[in-house]
């Protein structure tokens, strides 16, 4: 595999902002898990008008106070969506880690994970035209577009190098940091950033994740504390927590040059489809990329010391997550479940636990795992409620996605 490292990181969550803050929470175990209070989120809209035999009560986690970066034109974030927001404050932790400006803006790229990002904005604002259509803000023209995150981001930081959207579900934001790996290994550009972007859920997606049997139901309705159980037998589905994060690919060399320390060498990695536009987990497909990323990777099962899994809290879907861990022969290696903390992102989920590996790497701890009573049957070593000290030097984290997306990266520290 080619010279590939991580040479810059950020993240927002609902736990913390920064690497700092995002790393502390992580490992003490704290959670924001609450019912959701953004407008949009629950039904019926306070602007639709529109009677409901019940309010929806749907739980997740949000971030509470965003900070945003000073110099950042207040026009532009006049008319930014939150998820673009996020996106930039987001953007500007990795960006300064890895000393950008020094490098040429156009032997940059941006490959910003997810699709269909600003959902309940869209929602509000359709919502509010309804009543008032030939007044409805013009900006809508360019916010209804993925792509509408590039445009801000590259405007801002002055990216000049390539610039585009990459969907896959629930792998989308792992999905975008393979591909900016690809960018670089073809030398379509020296940097790429890839960024796993906020979903913004609207009570719409929330409804109909539900309905599908993957977003969990009313069970923990009164304790959300509990709701977020992936690997436990009482789990019932997601619980969606909002999200984003930044990693900055490059080569070695690259990143000395500008004094960019890199996190990790990305070792192999792999993606694969299971021709499946269902929601429904593949065990074929989730071996399929462990083995190939251990195989680029040179490396054999016995060798990993950690695995940062997807875990979502699926009845099915973790399930199959650990035979396919036991079915490739990772046996014994410790294992936690980021989203019981953080919440699933959705689009952002991959990108987050990549920072969330680099994070425990470099703190010789692994987080605990929320909610986890009853543990489902696992060849791997499970961490309960209490963080585990652990040093590792090779991790390999897995994102899955509906419509067959599956992904897999290993990480080698240095």
């Amino acid at each position: 595999m080619p010279d590939l490292v991580i040479s810059g990181l950020g993240v927002t969550s609902a736990i913390g902002q920064g690497r700092q803050a995002f790393s502390s929470a992580l490992l003490a175990g704290e959670h924001r898990f609450d019912v959701m209070r953004r407008p949009g989120r629950q039904w019926p809209l306070a602007a639709s008008g529109d009677a409901a035999p019940q309010a929806t009560r749907y739980l997740g986690a949000e971030i509470a106070d965003l900070s945003l970066p000073p110099d950042l034109a207040h026009s532009m974030l006049r008319t930014a969506s939150l998820s673009s927001q996020v996106a930039l404050a987001t953007l500007h932790e990795a960006w300064q880690e890895a000393a950008l400006a020094a490098a040429d803006p156009g032997r940059i790229g941006l490959f910003v994970g997810g699709s269909n990002f600003q959902q309940r904005e869209m929602v509000l604002a359709q919502a509010q035209g309804a009543r008032k259509f030939q007044f409805l803000r013009p900006t809508y023209g360019m916010t209804f577009l993925d792509s509408d995150l590039c445009g801000i981001c590259t405007e801002v930081f002055g990216i000049r190098g390539v610039a585009y959207t990459i969907g896959g579900a629930s792998a989308s934001g792992q999905l975008a940091v393979l591909q900016a790996a690809e960018a670089v290994r073809a030398g379509q550009v020296d940097i790429a950033i890839a960024l796993g972007a906020m979903m913004d859920l609207s009570c719409f997606e929330a409804q109909a994740l539900r309905s599908l049997g993957a977003m969990g139901s009313d069970r923990y309705a009164e304790q959300p504390e509990l709701a977020c159980r992936p690997f436990d037998q009482a789990r019932d589905g997601f619980i969606f927590g909002e999200s984003c994060g930044a990693v900055v690919v490059e080569r070695t060399a690259t990143a000395r040059r500008r004094g960019a320390t890199p996190w990790a060498r990305l070792a192999g990695w792999s993606s694969h489809v299971e021709g499946n536009r269902n929601p429904n987990p593949s065990l074929g497909g989730e071996l399929e990329v462990i083995n190939t990323a251990l195989a680029r990777a040179g490396w054999t099962a016995g060798q990993l010391d950690y695995v940062n899994p997807h875990a979502s809290g699926s009845g099915v879907g973790d399930e199959t997550e650990l035979e396919a861990l036991r079915q490739a022969g990772i046996d014994g290696a410790w294992v936690n479940t980021t989203k019981s903390i953080t919440g699933h992102g959705l689009s952002a989920a991959g990108a987050v636990e990549i920072v969330a590996t680099l994070l425990q790497m470099r703190a010789g701890r692994l987080h605990p795992s929320r909610n986890l009573e009853q543990p489902l049957a696992s060849s791997c070593r499970i961490v309960g409620s209490e963080a585990v000290a652990h040093r590792m030097a090779r991790a390999l984290t897995l994102s899955f996605g509906f419509g067959g997306m599956n992904t897999a990266l290993c990480l080698e520290a240095m």
